[in-house]
């Protein structure tokens, strides 16, 4: 009687073994499965929001325009999938908070008690579309593509404002981040327009020694070259967008 116990609770012991050993790799391989690049992206924009929410309740607002500045850089090479995925979602946080903030923080004397409730509702709305896109089934994979030329793009985008505003040091770093992210889709470049792809790498290099490689800018000349640079980039974002229309999320 005690053989038939002893073999009755080895068995269970096996198979809570056998279960215990079946969750944990389960468990491995779902840490080990890298994020869609949709989710990954998405996510990236958000510290942004919350450093904005931050130095707004410390009351910084110098801080909480840099960071919402920050912030709508991000947004701005990943908002195509909070537009695909939901619309309403979409228009709440480009065309009512975001709208809201940015103008609240260009007031001489911002209402911040106004200021903090819309920041914080704009982060949880935001928390919403990074639910809505984990959820979801993958997009056609030419929508990632797209993403990746606007969040590439959208360095480039913040050379010539900088450059406006006087804040040299700033157009620099940006180019620099669009230079050093341009080889990560200069391939996909090319491959849609060649013609397009020499334009703006000519024109990169033409920046580069008149931004980098000068001591005193010419604000001017420099703000042409970037339009050189950014017109047929936006002429290949434009075609990828007609592309990724064109087919069924």
């Amino acid at each position: 009687m005690m053989q038939v116990i002893c073999r009755i609770g080895l068995v269970a012991f096996l198979a809570l073994v056998s279960v215990t050993g079946w969750a944990a790799s389960a468990a491995a391989e779902s840490r080990s499965t890298p994020e869609r690049f949709e989710v990954s992206a998405v996510k990236a924009a958000r510290p942004f929001l919350v450093d904005t929410l931050t130095a707004i309740q410390q009351g910084n607002v110098a801080r909480a325009k840099e960071a919402f500045d920050a912030y709508d850089s991000a947004w701005n090479g990943i908002e195509v999938y909070v537009n695909i995925r939901s619309r309403a979602l979409y228009q709440i946080l480009e065309l009512e908070l975001q709208a809201k903030i940015s103008k609240a923080l260009d007031a001489p004397r911002p209402d911040m008690a106004s200021l903090l409730s819309d920041a914080q509702m704009m982060l949880a709305k935001y928390d919403e579309a990074i639910d809505i896109v984990t959820k979801a089934p993958p997009l056609n994979p030419i929508y990632d593509e797209l993403a990746r030329l606007r969040i590439v793009r959208a360095h480039l985008r913040e050379v010539n404002p900088a450059l406006k505003a006087g804040n040299i040091a700033k157009a620099r770093k940006s180019f620099e981040a669009f230079n050093d992210q341009w080889f990560d889709i200069e391939d996909f470049v090319r491959a849609q327009s060649l013609d397009a792809y020499v334009t703006i790498e000519r024109g990169m290099l033409a920046v580069e020694d008149a931004l980098l490689m000068t001591e005193k800018p010419n604000v001017e000349q420099v703000m042409t070259l970037v339009t050189t640079v950014m017109t047929p980039y936006n002429a290949i974002v434009s075609e990828v967008q007609k592309q990724a229309r064109a087919t069924r999320p």
